[in-house]
């Protein structure tokens, strides 16, 4: 990935570092012009684990990654890493569907009010830009999780004008469907039962999902953080899969077992939507995203009472139902590019954490 010049001798904050996201953001951005990058997290045996693996793999610029242990949950940590920064990705979430099904409220401080906090610290500082990361459950969400992330796109959106105006500090969003062998997504777990000779579970053979890698994903932030007008929320053009075809493409490449019907979990909707239908009415074509802007109406709704302001533009919403559809062949195809199963099959370790 070409990082962009706007990023040279600049400093980035990336919250939830040494997550999946993180570390893959992390890994494109330490060898490039950039002049530092802060890892924010609150697992200090994960950050102890990276730095000691960054300076083995990267021993000419692991000097300019600096750690710094605090959860967003806390305002004056998040105040602490923010300052004198110039960029930041916001990808520290709880994003576990079941766990968050169990545990709302803890999804709520972290991934709503962490949020705000997030915002809040970054406009005292007058960060420049600030990108988040949202995911398909948001929208139309059944489960905990989609729900505190859209609820966090709202908090993006409602302070991005004033954020703007107030400290010049671009607040946008970015909506992306499943990360390929991220934490807590099924690939790894696929993985790990085939090389243990157990039976692949599969909770619904036809329940459909997007694909996306890592590169992929990270691309779609780079993106954001040049193009980006505050409040935007940018979504990738993405291909799906079904989880019977996905469990199928990774027996194709790490070899054949059972596969056993599991049933779905907690919070699972059949398929998943990128772009709602009243969003799709408001987006724009760039390429390989769409652009959806920001709802600029205020509280004063008269002049829609009286003058009338109809959309009757028959839209379909964007879904993993009826995207490009991958077969088991396309989708071993793709499930190589991405580095954790290079590496798995290679039997190397991972400095991304799935």
């Amino acid at each position: 990935m070409k990082i962009a010049e706007q990023f040279k001798n600049k400093t980035l904050v990336i919250t939830g570092g040494t997550g999946s996201f993180g570390s893959t953001v992390l890994q494109r951005f330490i060898a490039s012009d950039i002049g530092e990058i802060r890892i924010l997290s609150r697992d200090e045996k994960k950050q102890d684990w990276m730095r000691h693996t960054l300076q083995k793999q990267y021993p000419d610029h692991a000097g300019k990654v600096q750690f710094y242990l605090g959860d967003v949950r806390n305002l004056d940590s998040v105040r602490d890493v923010m300052f004198g920064a110039h960029y930041v990705l916001h990808a520290a979430a709880l994003k576990e569907v079941p766990s968050c099904e169990f545990f709302p409220m803890e999804a709520v401080q972290t991934n709503i009010i962490g949020t705000d906090n997030v915002v809040t610290a970054a406009i005292e500082n007058r960060v420049e830009r600030l990108v988040f990361l949202s995911t398909d459950k948001a929208a139309y969400p059944i489960n905990t999780m989609g729900m505190t992330k859209a609820v966090g796109e709202k908090v993006i959106q409602s302070r991005a004008q004033k954020a703007f105006e107030r400290a010049g500090t671009v607040l946008s969003c970015t909506r992306y469907g499943n990360v390929m062998c991220s934490r807590g997504s099924v690939i790894p777990l696929f993985i790990n039962q085939i090389k243990q000779k157990s039976p692949v579970t599969v909770t619904d053979p036809n329940m459909t999902r997007f694909l996306m890698n890592l590169d992929e994903a990270v691309e779609l932030v780079a993106f954001a953080f040049e193009h980006a007008q505050p409040g935007d929320l940018f979504v990738q053009k993405a291909c799906a899969a079904t989880i019977g075809d996905l469990a199928d493409g990774v027996m194709k490449i790490f070899g054949k077992t059972e596969k056993k019907i599991i049933g779905s979990r907690h919070g699972e909707k059949l398929y998943e939507t990128l772009m709602t239908r009243e969003e799709c009415l408001r987006a724009t074509d760039r390429g390989d995203y769409f652009r959806i802007v920001p709802d600029a109406r205020g509280l004063n709704y008269d002049k829609y009472y009286i003058e009338g302001n109809v959309l009757t533009e028959s839209v379909a919403e964007y879904t993993s139902h009826n995207t490009t559809r991958l077969n088991v062949d396309e989708i071993a195809e793709k499930l190589m590019t991405t580095d954790y199963v290079k590496e798995e099959l290679e039997g190397r370790p991972h400095l991304v954490d799935a």
